[in-house]
């Protein structure tokens, strides 16, 4: 009985490391691309495992871009961790709804408009207010660019 009540333990072990150590691949992302955008944030979502803002394009005079149907062309982004990107000032307190934001992405391989922020990119914060010559790294405050 003993024999039989370790070989379920050990099995159970076995099977729920891939569990514990499969957070998620970036496979799905187009590493080899990178997409930079300025955009006004619509949503960010604080995720469990990882940050995701939602942003309207901006075209280089901060017009919102518009799509075929006339509604405005939308992308998103995951960041890093939750915890880890909040240390390093990346909240929604400091990135409200209407914040102009510069990011850059891997998009997805699949062609929707989503991406992930490879590690070592900054993401910019311009405030409020579309800034002359644009959202950059001059114009904005720089967070993560050490590693996000």
């Amino acid at each position: 009985m003993k024999a039989v009540l370790h070989g379920i333990v050990a099995a159970s072990l076995v099977l729920a490391v891939p569990a514990v150590s499969a957070h998620h691949s970036f496979a799905m992302y187009d590493q080899a691309q990178t997409r930079t955008f300025t955009g006004k944030l619509t949503r960010f979502i604080p995720g469990a495992n990882h940050a995701q803002l939602l942003f309207e394009v901006l075209d280089d005079k901060g017009i919102t871009m518009l799509d075929a149907a006339g509604k405005p062309v939308m992308w998103g982004v995951e960041a890093g961790p939750v915890a880890r990107i909040a240390k390093q000032g990346v909240t929604p307190d400091n990135f409200p709804n209407g914040t102009i934001i510069t990011v850059s992405l891997n998009p997805l391989r699949d062609g929707r408009t989503f991406g992930a922020m490879p590690n070592g990119t900054g993401l910019i914060n311009c405030g409020k207010q579309f800034p002359a010559g644009g959202c950059t790294a001059t114009t904005g405050k720089v967070y993560l660019a050490e590693n996000n």
